[in-house]
């Protein structure tokens, strides 16, 4: 049955390509005709973006597609997370650490022709923070209390000119206002479209929205009045392509220019294509598998630790990952400033996971539902891993049903609150936004960040954990900071929400005529600078 319904999907691809390729039309946006004639970038995702509203944006996919056509006050340098003036020129902070006033630069438009002003920059805050914001209704912003948590208020002192005043000192301020929540959007675009604004974005970005077609293309075309200076590419063309053996066949095929989560077993050889470049680097990532642990039987921190005992990461990593990952020893990669390396993962040991499932009750084993993602962003290869962990605990006696779902779909049934999720385990990865712990550590550990304030999606609590990430987020030293996120990695790794199996490695391929791409650690693509040979 599978076989039958990649080989449909196969034949439905090839004619579209075909058709596409024949196509005369060039005035309704499509991307037909070759990539060289039309001076355009084909990206292979490999799911659909959810959203193109930067404040509503929680995967990788959508950050991908979305973020050219944002700026924000600040960004990150190219290749680093150290900062940069973007939008504001400069910036100021007083001396207690609570106002930071931004200096807008000038005579910048969005995309609709309408200025970007200090109206603009606190619309585009309070829009996600003010319950009563008056198109505070026109999404829901999963980023919001985590980026502007300590945000009292927001002051257009004038035209260019904003102050952003905080509850308490916040040390990773400034990094989350390079971040894709912290991006300014248009107030009039928003007030135009409501609702469906995450389909009509506008911007002041390098690039601007053409159109959306669902499960086809997203196509971007370049912004020739950009500040900094109009792209060189005259069309982003993002195609969602589920199957990788599909999106590496359209890659070898000439048909697209860059590609996502290629399968392990392949990259040796395309390494050795002379026709594709292999753009690599550690990443800000981590991948796991969640207990939910306010549900039983994983409510019992033996339990979770018997489970991890069951599983052989080493052979995940090398085995079906094959080396573009390696084995993780805390949720915090070693790429991030604060990572404990003397932190020590669950060895692979069926005796000890068995001694600890007798001694919480459960002799015998037990069943649960695991819940697994099609594809996804950061989630290297989901059906293959799950079927390992599925394999590894039956050696214990548990018995794990698979249950599959479609990137979108998925995200809505992990981030819900705790009483309603009915999952019991499923897998989650996460790449670093700003390079700080607080974007790992806080953001996935905090008692205060359970969905849907944040993305907690064990539902872990522990109070001394709570009390660490929280104090650190208000300290100025670096290596006190350090310490208290040393000492937290143990005690989460010692208390086992997750199964934490590894830290992926960055890896893009792209056709050997993009010339000047470069990654960058939060994975999101920057194509203002890149040329097609």
């Amino acid at each position: 049955m599978k076989k039958y319904v990649l080989y449909l999907f196969m034949t439905v691809l090839l004619v579209s390509t075909f058709l596409m390729g024949c196509s005369n039309d060039s005035s309704s946006g499509s991307s037909g005709g070759s990539a060289e004639e039309k001076n355009n970038l084909i990206i292979g995702l490999e799911a659909e973006p959810t959203s193109l509203d930067a404040h509503q944006i929680s995967d990788y996919n959508s950050s991908r597609a979305a973020m050219e056509i944002y700026d924000q006050l600040v960004q990150f340098k190219d290749e680093s997370t150290e900062l940069e003036p973007d939008l504001a020129e400069k910036w100021d902070v007083s001396d207690d650490g609570l106002e930071y006033t931004f200096h807008l630069k000038k005579d910048v438009k969005f995309h609709d022709g309408t200025p970007l002003n200090a109206e603009a920059v606190k619309f585009s805050i309070e829009r996600q923070t003010d319950p009563n914001h008056p198109f505070h209704d026109t999404g829901t912003y999963a980023y919001a209390e985590f980026t502007f948590g300590q945000v009292a208020s927001v002051e257009a002192v004038d035209e260019h000119t904003v102050k952003i005043t905080l509850t308490e000192p916040f040390a990773p301020f400034l990094g989350n206002m390079a971040m894709h929540a912290a991006s300014i959007v248009s107030p009039a675009a928003v007030e135009e479209h409501g609702a469906d604004f995450t389909k009509n974005p506008v911007g002041t970005g390098p690039y601007k929205f053409t159109s959306w077609s669902p499960g086809v293309e997203i196509i971007l075309e370049k912004n020739d009045e950009y500040f900094k200076g109009a792209p060189s590419v005259e069309q982003l063309i993002f195609k969602p392509i589920t199957e990788a053996q599909t999106r590496l066949a359209e890659l070898e095929a000439g048909n697209i220019d860059v590609m996502v989560n290629i399968p392990p077993d392949d990259l040796e050889r395309l390494r050795g294509n002379e026709d594709i470049t292999m753009n690599e680097q550690a990443g800000m990532h981590v991948w796991w598998t969640a207990f939910n642990t306010q549900r039983a039987p994983f409510d019992n921190v033996k339990v979770r630790q018997a489970v991890n005992y069951a599983i052989n990461k080493e052979a995940i990593v090398d085995g079906i990952l094959q080396g573009s990952g390696e084995i993780a020893n805390s949720p915090l990669p070693p790429t991030v400033w604060g990572h404990n390396p003397n932190v020590t993962n669950y060895d692979f040991d069926l005796e000890k996971a068995k001694e600890l499932l007798a001694e919480a009750g459960h002799p015998d084993g037990f069943k649960v539902t695991y819940w697994v993602p099609e594809s996804g962003s950061g989630m290297q290869q989901p059906q293959a891993m799950a079927a390992a962990i599925q394999s590894d605990l039956a050696k214990i006696g548990v018995e794990v049903e698979i249950q599959t779902l479609e990137w979108g779909a998925y995200l809505d049934k992990v981030f819900v609150p705790a009483d309603q999720n009915d999952m019991d385990m499923h897998q989650m990865s996460w790449i670093g936004d700003n390079g700080d712990p607080d974007n790992f550590l806080y953001i996935l550990f905090s008692g205060a960040q359970w969905p849907t304030a944040g993305f907690n999606d064990s539902y872990y609590k522990n109070e001394e954990v709570d009390e660490l990430l929280a104090k650190a987020r208000v300290t100025k030293d670096k290596a006190e900071r350090t310490k208290m996120y040393e000492e937290a990695q143990e005690i989460i790794m010692s208390e086992a929400p997750w199964i934490v199996v590894d830290h992926e490695k960055q890896i893009i391929a792209t056709s050997s005529r993009v010339k000047d791409f470069k990654l960058h650690p939060t994975g999101v693509f920057r194509f203002a600078n890149v040329n097609i040979e």
